[in-house]
């Protein structure tokens, strides 16, 4: 089957193999910064273009890869370019800033809707930020189309897609009729380096920028990630005991020692 289309979805974040120090929460005003941590593309997203990628070198295939958030760099995003995608659509807007799994999702297929026809949707198995692991499928359901999770082998045969999905001790091959959307494992393989001269003609192709007003979005259907105390910092007592087991004794025999309060960390 040619001229399969392809769209990918790909999450900047920031990066995951940044040391943990330089994340700050702030408790006060439940917020997270990872300010100084550089962004990349979330690395299960970058499995998902290596998939797309493969199937296009077999089959010959039109890869578009969206993005959604704001104040998305577009040099970070040119990396899909530069690895051999064809088409780059950043959907940037202040009100996609920490949006939510299902709201991401909301924003991604009316961006996909308004592309028109696709094949196959890959999108990474979970976010390296969140790891929420939720929008690719909540995405299925929105479009109404058949998902697999979980990939570590996407192919196309006989104008179906084959699928390797991984479950607990091996995996299990399944066959779906197109379109269909798909989540990405890592088992796929680590997305190519792009080549020095790929990366100077990433940077001639124009970028597509579409706002929450192109593609029709009801900004009051937006809710962004929250976060939330589960519990409070308790008091209690701490109660210390010492023991000692005689000569001829199967259990040990305890007595109490001390007792003092204590907070819970």
């Amino acid at each position: 089957m040619n001229g399969i289309r392809i769209v990918v979805c790909a999450k900047q974040v920031p990066d995951p193999e940044a040391p943990f120090t330089a994340v700050e929460v702030d408790s006060e005003a439940k917020k997270i910064s990872t300010k100084g941590i550089p962004p990349v593309i979330n690395p299960f997203d970058e499995n998902a273009i290596e998939a797309a990628l493969c199937i296009k070198e077999e089959d010959g295939a039109e890869v578009t890869v969206l993005s959604v958030g704001a104040n998305i760099s577009h040099a970070v995003l040119r990396k899909a370019l530069a690895v051999g995608a064809d088409n780059l659509i950043l959907l940037d807007d202040p009100h996609f800033k920490d949006l939510d799994s299902y709201s991401t999702a909301y924003v991604l297929s009316n961006a996909i809707k308004k592309i028109g026809e696709y094949d196959l949707i890959l999108t990474g198995r979970q976010a390296g930020d969140w790891d929420s692991g939720q929008t690719g499928l909540i995405l299925g359901e929105i479009l109404e189309i058949v998902s697999i999770n979980l990939a570590r082998s996407i192919k196309i045969e006989d104008g179906m897609v084959a699928v390797e999905k991984m479950i607990q001790g091996g995996y299990e091959l399944v066959r779906a009729e197109m379109p269909s959307l798909v989540t990405v494992s890592s088992e796929v393989g680590e997305l190519r380096y792009p080549t020095v001269k790929r990366r100077l003609q990433a940077l001639k192709p124009p970028i597509e920028v579409w706002s929450a007003e192109d593609v029709e979005i009801d900004s009051e259907k937006l809710k962004t990630i929250e976060i939330m105390e589960l519990f409070s910092v308790g008091h209690g007592k701490a109660v210390s005991f010492r023991g000692r087991r005689f000569p001829g004794e199967k259990r040990r025999k305890f007595s109490y020692s001390s007792e003092r309060d204590c907070v819970n960390p």
